[in-house]
């Protein structure tokens, strides 16, 4: 199993950044793959970004060029750098990592960006 925790989240004024951690249980080495998801109110959750064991990275078109993830294998943690945030980025941001073949999900981190 993995805990995932993440951090970071509050509120934010249009076009401030802000930066989710989130800290697994396990080391980073071991786990395939982890990304960050978000959900508004009424909306499905939306996949952001992904980051594989190798450090390869994706991107969904809605946040390319403004949000970055990244990996600290040495903290175990991994990070969303979001910036010139938007009222439409408003919603709990969930970490995701996929460890032997399961999926494991984070409590979520409320991220609320006025305009």
């Amino acid at each position: 199993q993995v805990q995932l925790v993440e951090s970071g989240g509050g509120l934010v004024q249009t076009g401030e950044s802000l930066t989710l951690s989130c800290a697994a249980s396990r080391s980073s080495f071991s786990i395939s793959a982890m990304g960050w998801y978000r959900q508004a109110p009424g909306k499905q959750r939306e996949l952001l970004a992904t980051i594989t064991r190798g450090g390869r990275t994706n991107y969904a078109d809605s946040v390319k060029g403004r949000f970055t993830i990244s990996r600290d294998n040495a903290k175990n943690t991994v990070y969303l750098q979001m910036s010139n945030l938007k009222p439409e980025d408003t919603a709990v941001y969930y970490c995701n990592a996929d460890y032997n073949y399961e999926s494991y999900w984070g409590q979520g981190t409320q991220v609320t960006v006025s305009s």
